[in-house]
């Protein structure tokens, strides 16, 4: 059975907090950031290419001068997941895929388990039978992100929200290289023991979420590829190959191909994904090495 490490829930929650927040309806501050930008170009195109955090403390910096003058030279966005306009969207999402009645959540887990869970959304504030209804994988990040939250992490704050609202306020247009349904998936498709594993193994580390992701952000904000890989990826690739292959290595082919195909038009675009897909060695700009196309990063 496999039990999903530390670094697949700091990955999973990295992806899919966006989702979760519009659908509920519900660290560190360095003193100069530099988050890593990358650029592909060929003689008629520039792409740049840019690691994100989906939640951040409000007033966090992290828009360097070159991160700036990138986006306001690009002619277009294009985001890792579409950034839906209604939340009734994400609300029929999850409806669809993260909640069971006819199984509830207290019937999935070992009884310890759900003692645990129990004793977790008390501390969290809220009723234990507001999760009987979800699924495990919606469970597990749940409660992963109530932590934050209570921490003062800000999906509101996240880089894609306002990254957002300056494309839209600049007249940019917005693609995607994923729909959120997609993303959804990614979790919904579990099979049901790793489901459970999922949510098991976030409850026995659920007091260290908030220190973990100041971590990873400190080292996101510094541009520090070596610590994001570490965090990020390292346990994930040795430990769990299956899981790393379905969210890193298959979506970096994915969008790779998909960069090429844009690669071969013209103009400027700023591509923004989470950070965890440009480090490594399958990283995005592995990916593009391998169709040929040199990713150099941005000094």
């Amino acid at each position: 059975m496999m039990i999903l490490p530390g670094s697949v829930r700091r990955f999973a929650l990295a992806l899919v907090a966006p989702v979760l927040v519009a659908a509920l309806a519900m660290g560190a501050s360095p003193v100069l950031a530099e988050p890593a930008l990358w650029a592909i170009k060929d003689k008629d195109s520039t792409i740049y290419l840019f690691g994100t955090v989906h939640v951040l403390k409000p007033g966090t910096p992290w828009r360097s001068p070159k991160i700036a003058k990138a986006f306001q030279d690009a002619d277009d966005v294009v985001m890792e997941i579409e950034q839906p306009e209604d939340p009734a969207t994400t609300r029929a999402l999850m409806l669809k895929y993260g909640v069971d009645r006819a199984a509830p959540l207290s019937t999935k887990l070992k009884p310890e388990s759900y003692a645990k869970l129990q004793g977790a959304a008390q501390g969290m504030g809220f009723p234990p039978q507001a999760l009987e209804p979800m699924r495990p994988w919606l469970a597990a990040l749940t409660v992963s992100l109530t932590p934050l939250l209570k921490a003062g992490y800000d999906p509101e704050s996240g880089v894609e929200k306002l990254l957002t609202a300056q494309a839209k306020a600049a007249g940019k247009p917005i693609a995607a290289f994923e729909t959120m349904e997609q993303q959804v998936r990614f979790f919904a498709d579990m099979t049901p023991a790793q489901e459970a594993q999922l949510l098991e193994s976030t409850l026995d580390e659920i007091d260290d979420g908030p220190a973990k992701i100041d971590a990873l952000v400190a080292a996101w904000a510094a541009g520090d590829q070596g610590e994001l890989k570490r965090q990020m990826v390292d346990e994930m690739q040795t430990e769990y190959p299956d899981v790393y292959k379905l969210l890193l290595v298959d979506r970096n082919q994915d969008w790779a191909n998909q960069l090429k195909t844009r690669l071969a038009g013209s103009g400027v675009s700023f591509v923004a994904v989470g950070a965890g897909h440009l480090t490594g060695p399958d990283s995005l700009q592995a990916q593009l090495a391998r169709l040929g196309i040199k990713t150099e990063r941005v000094e």
